[in-house]
């Protein structure tokens, strides 16, 4: 997160003592990325934050592969995803390479049993229906439907929902999550050309520290596998920190889109970026008014990477019998384009209502066993008169 942010009390120089009113030393914690060259926060705990009293079990959480080289289009409908109780037994991963993992969530219930630590991955949440609470050891951030929340690895989080009725799309990716150097100057500002700015943010707010002893339950996911670690002080013990490393929260609403006179290509909606991968929101927006123009997106080649959309709402003009919920793959090998006579249809049309948000990663995704299961099988013959 390339801008600095502080909440509650931290001392005046780093790395020096810090206590309490009652004299007894704060414990200083470094949240770092890239060993000591990324990003970072500095964090003050009531406890030591190293106290593991015990590691209960583990458990696999490996995607089981149905696919692994493919070359069909494929229309998945999320909303066949059964809804949960637990937020963890929810998730269903759909697609992956070595760089992330793309999956839905249904889950019915928040998380109070346990604290939630993905040791591996930033993890990008977009909202689709529900609204709640982000609750970690850096603050609080409250969510509702468009919004985004940005996680990064290793910090320890639950998630309250004040809704029964929860839908997510989820991004684990295991190069850090930005937003995308373009936009920015040469010390990290948003430029003015730039679709949001830093007022769009949600930072943590609302950092209240626990100070309690006894056994907390975090569940740690490395590796594809799920540890139950037992701490012996609650994670939400932090009196202050500051820093560049933590997590917040955009809303797709706050993206401002860009149009001209032509069609321009999806790069104009991009909103994140890492290494390996892309994220772009498509909202209702103007079409482009050259008088000649054609809205609809052109044929393009899938040379690069592999595109997935996710459809949130509205009218989406480039495919035919698009739901709510309905994820396209369009995969890295064979080009694709506007169904047959969406073309025709957006000659002369003046606005879109499309709400929709694109993944597109640069190696080859893999399918899996769940994904198959929600997938019509017909999508990719769609093109053919």
């Amino acid at each position: 997160m390339p801008i600095y942010h502080k909440s509650g009390n931290v001392p005046a120089k780093r790395h020096v003592a810090f206590k309490s009113p009652s004299g007894k030393l704060y414990y200083e914690q470094l949240f770092g990325t890239e060993g000591f060259s990324g990003m970072s926060s500095l964090l003050y705990h009531i406890h030591r934050p190293t106290q593991v009293k015990s590691i209960a079990r583990s458990y696999s959480v490996a995607p089981k592969i149905a696919i692994q080289n493919n070359i069909r289009s494929l229309l998945l409908g999320t909303f066949q995803v059964s809804a949960k109780d637990d937020y963890l037994e929810s998730r269903v991963p759909l697609m992956l390479n070595s760089d992330c993992i793309i999956g839905v969530a249904a889950p019915k219930r928040s998380v109070t049993a346990y604290f939630y630590k993905n040791a591996d991955a930033d993890e990008l949440l977009f909202i689709h229906k529900g609204k709640g609470v982000l609750r970690t050891l850096m603050g609080e951030i409250a969510f509702e439907y468009g919004d985004y929340l940005i996680i990064p690895r290793g910090m320890i989080y639950q998630i309250h929902f004040e809704t029964s009725e929860n839908r997510l799309l989820y991004l684990e990716s295991h190069q850090p999550i930005y937003t995308p150097k373009r936009y920015k100057n040469s010390v990290g500002q948003l430029l003015e050309h730039s679709p949001f700015c830093e007022r769009d943010f949600k930072l943590p707010q609302n950092l209240i520290p626990v100070d309690e002893k006894g056994e907390f339950l975090i569940k740690i996911k490395k590796q594809n596998e799920i540890f139950d670690v037992v701490y012996a002080t609650h994670p939400f013990d932090v009196v202050g920190w500051d820093g560049y490393n933590y997590p917040w929260g955009f809303s797709i609403f706050n993206f401002e889109s860009i149009v001209g006179r032509v069609h321009l290509p999806p790069p104009i909606h991009q909103t994140f970026e890492t290494s390996a991968l892309v994220v772009c929101s498509f909202m209702p927006r103007l079409y482009d008014f050259h008088p000649m123009a054609v809205p609809a997106p052109y044929n393009h080649s899938n040379i690069d990477s592999d595109e997935v959309l996710y459809y949130v709402d509205g009218d989406f003009m480039s495919r035919n019998n698009i739901q709510q919920g309905h994820i396209t793959l369009h995969p890295k090998g064979i080009p694709h384009g506007p169904a047959p006579g969406a073309v025709e249809r957006s000659i002369g049309q003046k606005e879109t209502k499309e709400l929709a948000v694109m993944i597109d990663t640069f190696h080859p995704l893999m399918i899996t066993e769940a994904a198959r299961g929600i997938e019509d099988g017909s999508y990719f013959q769609s093109w053919v008169e």
